[in-house]
């Protein structure tokens, strides 16, 4: 079992910092080079740079929770679930499809902003 983990390119699990601007403040996210590839999948979907991905989840994530305890953790938890979601075909694997206006309803099934099923969106 462990070979098919132990076999990963060490690449991935390097770290790498990056500073970023948030609102003026300069600070510096640390995280595996994985997971910075995940982010750049993220906002290359959604017509974006990484810093301004990570600004636009910050900013969410304050809206909706109203603080953050963890946020190089919350990335973590993005870019899993991001590749999970890919994975369980509640996503579209298509990367030029953006995931901006994907809503996940109760029970997974992936929606648009106006209700309408994506997959449908996808296959028309």
């Amino acid at each position: 079992m462990c070979e098919i983990f132990v076999k990963a390119d060490p690449h991935l699990y390097e770290c790498r910092a990056r500073s970023i601007r948030l609102h003026g403040a300069v600070t510096s996210i640390r995280l595996e080079n994985l997971f910075w590839h995940a982010l750049e999948e993220i906002a290359t979907r959604d017509g974006m740079s990484v810093n301004q991905l990570i600004t636009k989840l910050y900013d969410e994530l304050v809206e909706y929770r109203g603080e953050i305890d963890n946020f190089t953790s919350f990335l973590r938890v993005c870019c899993l679930r991001y590749l999970s979601l890919m994975v369980d075909g509640a996503i579209s694997t298509d990367k030029r499809i953006p995931l901006a206006g994907t809503k996940l309803m109760t029970g997974g099934a992936p929606t648009m902003n106006n209700g309408t099923n994506m997959m449908l969106i996808q296959y028309r």
